[in-house]
């Protein structure tokens, strides 16, 4: 039996053990982060889902694939962005190193951000109603996200904090990428095995992959049971998503904090997505007169 290693990850209460989990892959000698790739494959996936649902509700191809080019930019740029401004103490000593995404650090809520203002855009030049577009793009967006996750596994972060619960996941403290999501309850329920020492916790990135597939699957039924008002998916998706995420972010670790009040910035703006879409979808509801939950 092979050895556990500073690169295994364990899942102790589901008995699985990744002996040799590396984060890059070397071509022609040069390391290519799985956390880039995972990303890449993951608005791929995004891209595929976004064409097949705009082709079947009449947009034209050329008009999504403008859409999906400026979001994809866009919302790299707002995701490293919005993580730099709420982590800036990690960069203010060297500017450089905000261009290295190598590293990871890019904020899922930065890069909606950045994607909706890149529809908002494509949508006002291209003339196309933009709540009928949202509905269309917000449903690729979940898959992307489940599937991008899978790149913080990897880089061994966005990890929640102490827990022996069914799948709680043993990391290696020397393959943590940020001392600081490394909490003291942590080190009080420290385990050490073949001289590794090793902390136990919440895997969140996988919550969180695994409820945004739930979320998808909620967004498609809304879609085939054929939705009432232009914009009701899009106001769907930052309901669920953002409560998941609400409840998600309060495990974490490593949250970005909104300056001098010490609040979680992703709790905070769940919060506020959350309580005014169910505000929009109860209003357009009874517009309506489908009210449904």
């Amino acid at each position: 039996m092979e050895q556990l290693q500073e690169k295994s990850i364990v899942f102790p209460n589901l008995d699985i053990t990744l002996y040799d989990v590396g984060d890059h892959v070397d071509i022609f000698g040069f390391p290519v982060m799985y956390y880039g790739i995972i990303i890449a494959v993951g608005m791929l996936l995004a891209g595929f889902v976004i064409l097949r649902e705009g082709r079947r509700v009449g947009f034209s191809e050329d008009d999504l694939l403008d859409v999906l080019l400026w979001g994809i930019v866009c919302g790299i740029i707002g995701a490293r962005v919005y993580y730099v401004v709420f982590a800036w103490d990690r960069y203010s000593d060297n500017l450089f190193s905000i261009f290295n995404i190598r590293e990871g650090g890019l904020a899922i809520y930065g890069g909606m951000i950045g994607c909706l203002l890149a529809v908002i855009v494509v949508a006002a030049r291209r003339k196309l109603e933009f709540f009928a577009l949202a509905d269309c793009i917000i449903l690729g967006v979940p898959i992307g996200q489940a599937f991008g996750r899978w790149g913080n596994f990897f880089n061994r972060e966005a990890f929640g904090g102490y827990t022996n619960g069914l799948l709680a996941m043993r990391l290696p403290v020397s393959a943590v990428r940020q001392d600081d999501a490394v909490t003291s309850e942590m080190m009080d329920h420290l385990i050490t095995e073949n001289g590794i020492r090793w902390i136990q916790v919440h895997p969140t990135f996988l919550y969180e992959s695994m409820w945004s597939c739930v979320v998808f699957l909620i967004l498609y039924f809304i879609i085939r049971r054929k939705k009432k008002w232009d914009g009701e998916v899009f106001f769907w998706y930052l309901l669920l998503y953002g409560s998941g995420r609400f409840l998600i972010e309060a495990l974490r670790t490593d949250q970005l904090l909104l300056p001098y009040l010490g609040l979680p910035v992703s709790q905070c703006l769940s919060a506020l997505l959350v309580t005014v879409s169910i505000a929009i979808i109860v209003y357009n509801s009874l517009l309506t007169k489908d009210v449904r939950f």
